[in-house]
């Protein structure tokens, strides 16, 4: 890896060399850094591959736009090329992408959209996009005691999209209303030695497809001091949406959510302890069981692979330590280096009244961390469940 940082450089190109909005500078700095990509997780396997990151900056010299094409290989998917794209061209405006095409089952394709310079900047909208095949999804049955020699596989086929808008209603906080519509097809997977979903679990609700066209209404009380690399203050929220026959969903059913994040930072930031407590409710009948609440994958129990745990409800608790190791400037980028040790606790039932102890997994673990401010976190996350270890790699924190 120090290899090929060290084979990074940084160029100057003029505003109309760049595959981005016109910047208010006369030169736009180019930094590019190749790196290998190596992770492990419960349901793809093994990926290899390696990708080149170009970042550019703006006049005050932030990083405001992020390129990374990278390809790579997987026993079960073939070869994967992918190209995300970021672009923040103020604080209160993003635009992310992500196109991914894989020689077997799996593709990707992504758009994310945060506006919050409307009426003011006190109206917030969020709109991701996006139609996607992950033909190693896993299915082992409902409850937190689904066996592991319950497993099989299926691609999980989505189209859909999701759109909030949120209004301050009182200090700090925010009412938020929310449009969602998910249309899911259960294909063959791309594990073959898995046995197929309806070949184990014919009868369970969705496993031929469904649709899901929902409205929500959400409360958020938030002191975050950045709304994607928080160092301190909370974020409560309580959430209710509803899915109904009527509006094309393919089940009447209920969400009910709330979730509590705490950052307190220690030694003038150098440590940043972060908590997150969850829980999340599903009633009604015949719902689809990737409707219902689920735990596993890279932001809920690391120790598991995706989707690993579903039932009616969840409760969750996430701690984690992100202590800055040093600050290594390259190429004129300042990238602040994190080792973030960790501990998920978490279990699903059908509702708080049969919660069992012996329910919960506890999945203790250690990221790594670069994190480019204001807008950047590429991390790894290590994960270790009762069924073995799980490696994660991806772009943003957890939580």
């Amino acid at each position: 890896m120090l290899a090929l940082l060290l084979a990074g450089c940084t160029t100057y190109l003029a505003p109309g060399q760049v595959p981005v909005p016109p910047l208010e500078t006369q030169r736009v700095k180019v930094v590019t850094i190749p790196l290998p990509v190596i992770a492990s997780s419960p349901n793809e396997g093994i990926t290899y591959g390696g990708l080149t990151a170009f970042l550019l900056h703006n006049e005050k010299d932030e990083v405001c736009s992020l390129l990374a094409p990278q390809v790579n290989q997987n026993d079960n998917f073939g070869i994967s090329s992918t190209l995300y794209g970021a672009y923040y061209p103020t604080a209160d405006r993003s635009f992310e992408f992500n196109l991914s095409k894989s020689t077997k089952v799996n593709e990707d394709y992504e758009l994310k959209v945060r506006d919050q310079s409307l009426m003011n900047r006190e109206l917030e909208l969020n709109l991701f996009l996006y139609t996607f095949s992950d033909g190693s999804a896993r299915f082992y049955g409902f409850q937190s005691w689904s066996r592991k020699d319950k497993e099989t596989n299926y691609a999980d086929e989505e189209t859909g999209f999701t759109l909030t808008a949120g209004y301050p209603v009182l200090d700090h906080t925010q009412f938020q209303v929310g449009e969602r519509y998910r249309d899911v097809g259960i294909g063959e997977g791309a594990v073959r030695k898995v046995p197929f979903i309806r070949d184990r679990f014919p009868n369970i609700p969705g496993v031929n497809g469904f649709t899901a066209h929902a409205q929500s209404l959400s409360l958020i009380y938030n002191t975050l001091d950045s709304p994607t690399m928080p160092t301190t203050g909370i974020r409560a929220k309580v959430a209710f949406e509803n899915s109904a026959t009527i509006f094309g969903s393919s089940a009447n059913y209920r969400h009910y959510d709330g979730e509590v994040k705490g950052y307190l930072p220690l030694v003038d930031g150098r440590y940043i302890s972060v908590a997150r407590l969850a829980y999340s409710q599903t009633l009604g009948e015949h719902v689809p069981f990737l409707e219902r609440s689920v735990l596993g994958g890279e932001n809920t129990l690391r120790g598991y692979g995706r989707n690993r745990f579903i039932d009616s409800s969840y409760m969750l608790l996430n701690l984690e330590e992100r202590i800055r190791l040093f600050r290594w400037e390259i190429f004129g980028v300042t990238a602040d280096w994190e080792l973030a040790p960790f501990v998920d606790f978490g279990g699903v039932m059908k509702s708080m009244v049969e919660v069992n102890p012996n329910a919960f997994e506890f999945n203790p673990g250690v990221g790594f961390r670069a994190v480019i401010r204001p807008n950047i976190v590429g991390r790894i996350d290590v994960g270790v469940g009762s069924e073995g270890p799980a490696v994660f790699v991806g772009l943003g924190y957890p939580f």
